[in-house]
This record gives structure tokens, C-alpha cells and sequence, in this order.
């Protein structure tokens, strides 16, 4: 019983350190992120780099908030408009997520970026189905 016992608090101290890494790595590259865009606010590059590490600790409220940021002022850029309708997805708003994929699909064709229309296309059809 004490080895059990023993076996299961190595195991709990061991994930909580894997996710203590996990976060202070995420927050550094989050830190990094943040200090770039303060010297360029409008970097889609840098906001949807953001975002992404925003999902990685469960922020998906504040990536959200940057994908929309990013498809508002530049709407070309296609690549956001994947990882928002996945963001969409995971929080069950499927109605928003058909619409983002829809848009993004007009936006690459007119930009001529088939591999982005058919990632989106694969998404879309995915969640129709």
C-alpha cells in the first residue's frame, strides 16, 4: 500500500512540474510576444503568434479577441482564419466557426492561396458532416 501510495505522489509531483514548465515556458515566449508588439502594435505576424500561445494555456478568450483583431484590419490574412474556427469549435460555437471558414475560403481563392482554401475547405467540411 505505501509503495502505491509512494508511486502515485511521484506522479503527481511530476505532472505538476511537466505543467509548471509548461506555463513558464509559454509565458516566456507570451512575455517575448508582447514586448515585440509593443514596438509594433499592428503586427498581424506577432498578434496571431500571440494568440496561438494564448491557446496553448487555455486563453482562448484573448486569442480570439486577437484572430478577430487581426481579420478586421486585414482580412487577407487567411492562416487566421483556420485557427479561429478551431478556437470557434472547442468552445461549441459551431454557427461562427461555419462563417469563419466560409470567409476565409473567399479570402484565399481571391489571394490565390489554394493549399489555405483547401485546409479550410477539409475544416468546414469536417464540421458539416
Amino acid at each position: 500500500m505505501v509503495v502505491y501510495a509512494t508511486i502515485a505522489k511521484i506522479i503527481e509531483v511530476t505532472i505538476n512540474y511537466t505543467l509548471c514548465l509548461k506555463i513558464n515556458y509559454g509565458m516566456n515566449r507570451i512575455e517575448k510576444l508582447q514586448e515585440y508588439l509593443l514596438a509594433s502594435p499592428q503586427d498581424s505576424f506577432l498578434q496571431h503568434a500571440l494568440a496561438l500561445e494564448l491557446i496553448k494555456i487555455d486563453r482562448d478568450a484573448d486569442a480570439k479577441k486577437l484572430f478577430e483583431g487581426i481579420l478586421d484590419r486585414e482580412p487577407a490574412y487567411v492562416g487566421s482564419y483556420y485557427h479561429l474556427g478551431k478556437l470557434l469549435e472547442r468552445v461549441n460555437e459551431t454557427a461562427q466557426a461555419i462563417q469563419v471558414y466560409t470567409k476565409g475560403m473567399q479570402e484565399a481563392k481571391k489571394a490565390g492561396d489554394k493549399h489555405a482554401y483547401s485546409e479550410l475547405q477539409g475544416a468546414l467540411e469536417e464540421l458539416e458532416d
